[in-house]
This record gives structure tokens, sequence and C-alpha cells, in this order.
């Protein structure tokens, strides 16, 4: 059976995705993390200098359960890059440490290492 009626937090998250170049899906916001694996997802992207915004999915039940569903991946963090889900905190630290993150994010035509990105 399918649901034709709106489905207001996936809505939410795809307009999310697709008004910006990074979205992190994570608890708490990149200021002030609440779990290790958010806080560590926030300091790759910092050092990679990369401009995402930070949904904090703590906020609302909805939203928590909602990007599960959406990508069908069970954990939080969860990275997008350009409408593209790259994965959670493991895959985005593997990603960065072999330095595939970076050349990701530039073949994708996101502004790396610009502070008034």
């Amino acid at each position: 059976m399918t649901d034709t009626a709106a489905d207001p937090v996936r809505d939410f998250i795809a307009q999310t995705i697709a008004d910006h170049p990074v979205v992190l899906f994570m608890k708490g916001t990149p200021d002030a993390p609440r779990c290790g694996f958010s806080a560590q997802a926030v300091q790759i992207l910092d050092h990679l200098s990369a401009p995402f915004v930070g949904v904090d999915v703590l906020q609302d039940d909805g939203l928590r359960e909602g990007i599960k569903a959406f990508t069908d991946w069970p954990t939080i963090p969860q990275l997008y890059v350009k409408g593209e889900f790259v994965g959670g905190s493991d895959i985005v630290r593997e990603m960065f440490q072999a330095g595939e993150l970076g050349t990701l994010m530039a073949d994708k035509g996101v502004p790396l290492g610009d502070a008034d990105a």
C-alpha cells in the first residue's frame, strides 16, 4: 500500500539535501555535538574546511527515525554530498583517512579550504 499523502519529514530531508552541497544529519549541532560519532564527523569536515550544514536529529523523533528510513541506514550521523548519501561515521572516517573524502567533494565541485564559503 502506498501512502499518497505528503510526508513532511521526508520532504524536509529531501529539500535540505537539495538546498545544500554538504549536509550532515547528526546528534547535536556542529558547535555542540552530542555523540562521539557525530563529533568525529564534524572534526573531519572541519579539517577539510568543507562548508556543511548540520541538522540535529535529536530535536525531533520523527526526523531521527525519518533519516534512517530515507537511506535505509540504521545509524547517525549520515553525510550527504551533492545529494548523494556518502555514509555514516565509519565510512566517513575511512574515506577521510584514505584521502577519498576530499577527492569526492572536489570531484563534485564542493569548495574546500575556503573559510568564506
